[in-house]
C-alpha cells in the first residue's frame, strides 16, 4: 500500500501494485517536502529500499545536483502545472551518477487544493526498446570521450519530449544532430522544420514563425501558415537562436511556457504541439549577462544542452569522417576513389580546419572532382590544405612535422594529454592498442613504427 503517514493521499493496494509495475519510478511529496510514497521501480534506479525512502526529504534521496535551484517538484507546485520531460543527474547510494528523465505534475485534493506533487523519472542510462531498438543513425562515429558521452545518451534524450539546446561552432554538425533527435523521436513520422533565424530579415521574422491572417497586412490576401504550423506534430529547429531580436524572443518565450502562438493579425492561440530544438554558435551565457538574451529564455531552452566538439579537438575522427563520407561518395559518384594517399591525409591531419565537418565534407568533394580515381593526391587537394605542405622555415629549436609518423606522435600526444594523462583512455579515443601508443610515444628516429593498429593511417 502506500505510505501515508497521516496525509491526505489516499489509495488501494491496486493502486500502489500498478505503480509498482510501472518502469519508471514514481513517488510523491507533500507540501514539506516529505516522500510519502516511493515505488519499487524509484527504489531500484535510485539504489534505496523504498522503505528507507518514506518520510525523508526528497533532497536527501535523490542528491540532484543544483537542486535547489532547478527543483522541478517545486517548479510545478509553485506555477500549479505540469512539468514534463526536464534532464537531470542524481546520485545513487553508491555514488553512481545516473541521468534521468523527469516529469512532475502538483497533487490536489478533491477541492483542487495542492497538498503536494508527484514525479516521475526515467534512467536514461538503461537500453530503450523503441523504433532502431535506440541505436543511432548510420553516419555517426566517433572515439572522441565528449562526443561520445552525447552519443550515447542521445536516443534516450531523442525519446523524451524534452527542449535541446545545441552549441558549438559553425559547421560541427548541429543540423545533423537535431535531425537524428526527431528520427529517433516518437514524432518522427511528423514533419522537421528547420529555420535560420539568422537568415530571415527582421520585419518578416514573425510572419515566417507564426504565420499571418488575411487582412493583417495589405498583400495579405489569404491566410499563410508559419513555420511552427508546418511543424506540427514534429520537431522545430530554431538554428542560430541567438540573433533573435528581443520581441521575438518574448513569444518564442511564449510558445515554451504555454505551448501556443499567434499568427499575425490575429485574435486567439493556436496549439503548438511540437518539439522545440534550438541551435547556436554563440555565447549564449554572455549575452544573457550582457543584457543581449533573454535570461528567462535561456533557461527554458537549457533543459538538455549537447556542447558539440569543433574538429581540431577530436583529430581521432578525421580518418572515420574521410572514410563515411568517401563511401556515401562512391555510392552516387561514379568514381572508384579508393581513399588517401599518406600525404594527402598528413595534410589533412595537419589542417586547423577553421569550418569544421562542414569544411572536411567540402575538401573531399574538391578533391573527388578532380581525382580521377584511385587514391586522393595532394594536387587534387584545395590551395590552402596544400598551404600545409611547404610552411615557412622552423624556428630555431622546433621541427616541421613533414611525416606521418610525426603527425601520428602529434595525434597520441594531444590524445594523452585530452584524457588528463590516462593512455587507457586516449588509446580508446584513437582506437589503438596500448602497445602501438607506447611505440608512437617512444619512437626512434632510425626504427619504423608498427601502425597495423592505427586508426589514422
Amino acid at each position: 500500500m502506500l505510505h501515508n503517514l497521516g496525509k491526505p493521499f489516499p489509495c488501494t493496494s491496486l493502486c500502489s501494485f500498478i505503480m509498482d509495475s510501472v518502469a519508471d519510478g514514481i513517488f510523491t511529496v507533500d507540501r514539506e517536502w516529505n516522500i510519502i510514497y516511493f515505488s519499487q521501480s524509484a527504489a531500484d534506479i535510485v539504489g534505496i529500499a523504498s522503505d528507507a525512502a518514506v518520510g525523508r526529504k526528497c533532497w536527501e534521496v535523490f542528491r540532484t545536483q543544483g537542486c535547489s535551484e532547478h527543483c522541478v517538484l517545486k517548479q510545478c507546485i509553485t506555477e500549479d502545472r505540469k512539468i514534463v520531460g526536464r534532464i537531470m543527474m542524481v546520485e545513487r547510494e553508491d555514488g553512481t551518477q545516473v541521468p534521468v528523465s523527469v516529469s512532475a505534475a502538483p497533487l490536489k485534493d478533491h477541492d483542487g487544493n495542492v497538498i503536494g506533487g508527484v514525479e516521475s523519472f526515467r534512467d536514461l542510462s538503461a537500453p530503450v526498446n523503441k523504433r532502431g531498438g535506440g541505436k543511432l543513425p548510420k553516419g555517426f562515429c566517433s572515439r572522441d570521450p565528449n562526443m561520445g558521452e552525447i552519443l550515447r545518451i542521445l536516443p534516450q534524450v531523442a525519446e523524451s519530449e524534452a527542449t535541446v539546446l545545441l552549441l558549438g561552432e559553425s559547421g560541427t554538425g548541429k543540423e545533423y544532430f537535431a535531425r537524428a533527435i526527431h528520427e529517433l523521436s516518437p514524432r518522427h513520422k511528423g514533419p522537421f522544420v528547420a529555420v535560420n533565424c539568422g537568415a530571415l530579415p527582421e520585419n518578416l521574422m514573425e510572419s515566417e514563425l507564426f504565420g499571418y491572417k488575411a487582412g493583417a497586412f495589405t498583400d495579405a490576401r489569404r491566410d499563410k501558415p508559419g513555420r511552427f504550423q508546418l511543424a506540427e506534430g514534429g520537431t522545430i529547429l530554431l538554428d542560430e537562436i541567438g540573433d533573435l531580436p528581443p520581441p521575438l524572443q518574448a513569444k518564442i518565450l511564449r510558445v515554451l511556457q504555454e505551448r501556443v502562438f499567434e499568427p499575425l493579425g490575429g485574435v486567439t492561440g493556436m496549439p503548438a504541439d511540437v518539439r522545440i530544438i534550438a541551435a547556436t554558435n554563440r555565447d549564449l551565457e554572455r549575452m544573457v549577462s550582457e543584457g543581449g538574451f533573454r535570461q528567462d529564455l535561456y533557461f527554458r531552452l537549457n533543459v538538455v544542452r549537447m556542447t558539440l566538439p569543433p574538429l581540431r579537438e577530436r583529430r581521432g575522427d578525421i580518418q572515420l569522417l574521410v572514410d563515411a563520407s568517401l563511401k556515401r561518395r562512391s555510392l552516387t559518384g561514379g568514381k572508384d576513389i579508393e581513399g588517401l594517399s599518406q600525404e594527402a591525409m598528413r595534410l589533412l591531419m595537419a589542417h586547423p580546419f577553421p569550418g569544421n565537418i562542414r569544411e572536411l565534407e567540402n575538401i573531399l568533394e574538391y578533391a573527388c572532382i578532380l581525382c580521377p580515381g584511385g587514391l586522393i593526391q595532394v594536387e587534387h587537394l584545395p590551395a590552402d590544405v596544400r598551404a600545409c605542405e611547404h610552411p615557412g622555415p622552423a624556428p630555431a629549436g622546433t621541427s616541421v612535422p613533414m611525416t606521418m609518423e610525426e603527425i601520428r606522435y602529434r595525434a597520441a600526444v594531444e590524445a594523452v594529454e585530452r584524457n588528463g594523462g590516462n593512455r587507457n583512455a586516449a588509446c580508446r579515443e584513437l582506437g589503438i592498442s596500448k602497445d602501438t601508443l607506447r611505440r608512437i610515444l617512444n619512437r626512434a628516429d632510425d626504427s619504423p613504427l608498427d601502425v597495423s593498429n592505427q586508426a589514422f593511417t
